[in-house]
């Protein structure tokens, strides 16, 4: 499984802002009842069943606050948690543990949230040749956490955002209704002309424009809207002359029966947008 890395610098910079923002100018709370020197012990605990990630950016929370603070990661990203198991520990100056708290589980919920779910999309097109991909709809400035979420829950990152892979799409197309010999056809071929060294992907929803972008030479056909007959036959008709996506109101009931079909992708927008945070507590430990 191939897991998109985040850098030291990125993880801090994430860290340092939701810190910021959480903090202002300071814990009132803890500043007002914690006693500068206590020390304390804390596990972060899964509270059901899940898959791990995002646990660096958790370590930079509590450790960006304290040089004294010492984390031990128990669970890797990318791995299953069983309800009840300690995803890491963490000592030091209780005053930066109870501050680092809510930032810390945040990051680890949310993007836990969406390794889990698409660990299960995963699992419901485990036997074909089709594979997971996420999409461009995240949330603001998380874009790289998340997809590195999906990355570990095993699906499949598609482009970062619209410079690396020209994906010409419904709009697109109907903003050039007047091209001959017609709009599939003169996209494509401008877009070769402006990124050579770039793949090109044409979203289609009807048969008639998925022979137009194999004729073409898009090297991606995203066959959009599409029930699993009508996916089938854009299958057969474009005959691996070009890589196959599937994609809209995409979810657990039905993906099954579009991976079925022989497509070699699945976009799923609702990896990132919309997940739920798993349940996750930090328990101090007595």
């Amino acid at each position: 499984m191939r897991v998109l890395t985040l850098s030291k610098d990125e993880i801090r910079e994430h860290v340092r802002r939701a810190l910021a923002e959480d903090i202002g100018p300071g814990d009132v709370t803890t500043l007002a009842t914690v006693p500068a020197e206590s020390r304390g012990k804390a596990s972060m605990v899964a509270r059901e069943p899940l898959v791990v990630a995002g646990l660096a950016l958790a370590e930079a929370a509590f450790v960006e606050l304290s040089a004294e603070i010492a984390v031990e990661i128990q669970v890797p990203d990318g791995s299953r948690a069983r309800a009840g198991e300690v995803l890491l520990r963490v000592r030091g100056p209780t005053r930066a543990i109870l501050t680092a708290e809510r930032v810390a589980l945040n990051f680890v919920q949310r993007l836990s949230g969406i390794a889990t779910l698409t660990a299960e999309f995963v699992a419901a097109v485990k036997g074909t040749r089709a594979r997971i991909l996420d999409t461009r709809k995240t949330t603001p400035g998380w874009r790289r956490l998340e997809k590195y979420a999906v990355s570990c829950g095993g699906g499949t990152n598609h482009r970062t955002g619209l410079h690396d892979l020209v994906l010409i799409k419904d709009n697109h197309l109907a903003a050039l209704r007047a091209e001959v010999p017609n709009p599939i056809a003169a996209a494509v071929a401008r877009a070769r002309a402006a990124f050579p060294a770039l793949k090109v992907e044409v979203e289609v929803d009807r048969l008639e424009q998925v022979s137009q972008a194999v004729e073409a030479g898009a090297d991606i056909i995203l066959l959009d809207n599409m029930d699993p007959e009508q996916l089938r036959q854009a299958v057969a008709l474009i005959d691996q002359r070009a890589v196959t996506e599937a994609s809209g109101c995409v979810n657990l009931n039905i993906v099954g029966a579009m991976a079925a079909t022989g497509v070699d992708f699945i976009s799923v927008g609702a990896l990132t947008h919309s997940a739920r945070a798993v349940d996750i507590g930090l328990d101090f430990e007595s």
